[in-house]
């Protein structure tokens, strides 16, 4: 009878520890999932995140704060982040907070799309940019921290983006061609030919629907369909925002609506800023088509700024305010949920440091969160489910912009106007 009794508690004992094993294997399959079950999937939300608070990136955000921001985003639903660029300890700062809290909490699920910075040679210096050669040194870095980072993060890196709107032309201060950012990326899938990347990882580039071939087309050229061959998928950028000034056809109230009310004309513009941007994505997709080829493509940049002293506030296009904001995110949103698009929205925070001289400039209001992480409009609803609760950035809680007042909020708010009237300042 001892006999049994000792066999009975080493079978359970051993059922215990095969659980537990189980388990734990269980869990880290769920939260390490490839880029191919990540993107496209409407249950892993994407967005764009620096964290910076100060108006300068070399005052860096701590762990603490990173983590704060991370716990901020999952309760809304994110679980995939973007970074642009490797020169600062941001980046590998985000991943680090990523596995403290993924070891802190066995719920906790979060990816990056690591950006690499791409420039060409005399970028950001006193010199002219010169775009028939790249920065060489500085790119060669960016690739292999790259590298580096995603063999040191398997579970989080899942996607490498060579450049951010590195190829679009108006990019003068840092511009490439294609050449360059596909010699990148054929060496990024070489790695993975070779086992020194993970062979799940997905590269891309990161730019302009234009640059990739959905626009005009002097964009069209023999490197550009090696580099869309090359890329594991297509991560393009659009912003109906910007173009409110720099192509407002599809802003201003068109005739038929003069009768309808300060909000009615407020949606209709938002419908056709959704449906600019679905243009501008078909167009890259009948490109591509053109080619032959069958990429995935999503949206690896889109946003709406919510304050203006410039070209979209009341003495340009109208464009900005948290009203406009929250019908774009939520249209765009719904859109590419539908369609298994993945959006990287831009962005998560506000950040002051990208245009200094102005702290007004829409540059610095894209975020869905003020810097005191103040929720913006569109995320109202979330604040009123109680989703944030006990969550903090930088000491302050979470709770709504205008004091939750919508109709304070609403004064802030101007209609497109039934005429072009854009004056620049």
């Amino acid at each position: 009878m001892d006999a049994l009794k000792r066999y009975i508690k080493i079978s359970f004992f051993l059922m215990c520890i095969l659980s537990l094993s189980c388990n734990n294997i269980i869990k880290k399959n769920l939260n390490n999932k490839s880029a191919a079950e990540l993107l496209g999937n409407p249950n892993y939300l994407a967005i764009s995140y620096g964290g910076y608070r100060m108006t300068s990136r070399e005052i860096q955000p701590s762990i603490q704060a990173i983590k704060e921001d991370l716990n901020i985003m999952y309760a809304m639903g994110i679980r995939m982040l973007r970074t642009y660029n490797l020169q600062f300890d941001q980046a590998p700062n985000i991943l680090k907070a990523i596995k403290e809290l993924r070891m802190e909490r066995s719920d906790f699920e979060m990816y990056v799309m690591l950006g690499a910075w791409i420039d060409c040679e005399n970028a950001w210096t006193d010199q002219p940019p010169n775009h028939d050669k790249e920065d060489e040194q500085n790119n060669a870095s960016e690739i292999a921290k790259a590298i580096e980072l995603t063999n040191q993060y398997p579970e989080i890196v899942k996607i490498i983006a060579v450049g951010n709107e590195s190829m679009v032309h108006w990019a003068h201060p840092y511009f490439v061609k294609p050449e360059v950012v596909l010699k990148w990326v054929n060496h990024l899938q070489e790695q993975k030919d070779n086992g020194r990347l993970p062979k799940s990882l997905w590269i891309t580039s990161s730019d302009n629907f234009a640059s990739w071939g959905g626009g005009s087309s002097d964009y069209h050229n023999e490197d550009l369909e090696k580099l869309v061959a090359a890329v594991d998928y297509i991560s393009m950028h659009t912003y109906p925002f910007h173009d409110t000034h720099y192509s407002p056809g599809f802003w201003l109230v068109p005739e038929n609506e003069f009768q309808l009310s300060e909000s009615e004309k407020i949606e209709a513009a938002m419908q056709r800023a959704k449906d600019y941007a679905i243009h501008q994505y078909q167009s890259v997709k009948d490109y591509i088509s053109s080619l032959g080829l069958n990429k995935p493509i999503h949206i690896g940049e889109t946003g709406w700024a919510t304050t203006s002293h410039g070209l979209y506030g009341a003495n340009g296009s109208h464009a900005a305010d948290e009203y406009k904001q929250a019908l774009y995110y939520n249209l765009m949103r719904e859109w590419t949920k539908e369609n298994n698009i993945s959006c990287f929205f831009f962005e998560a925070f506000d950040e002051q440091w990208k245009d200094i001289n102005n702290p007004n400039g829409s540059e610095n209001h894209f975020g869905l969160f003020t810097i005191d992480g103040q929720a913006k409009f569109a995320l109202w609803p979330l604040v009123d489910k109680g989703i944030f609760n006990g969550l903090l950035r930088d000491g302050n809680s979470i709770k709504k912009t205008y004091r939750g007042d919508k109709n304070l909020m609403l004064n802030n708010v101007l209609s497109p106007m039934p005429t072009l009237i854009l004056n620049a300042n």
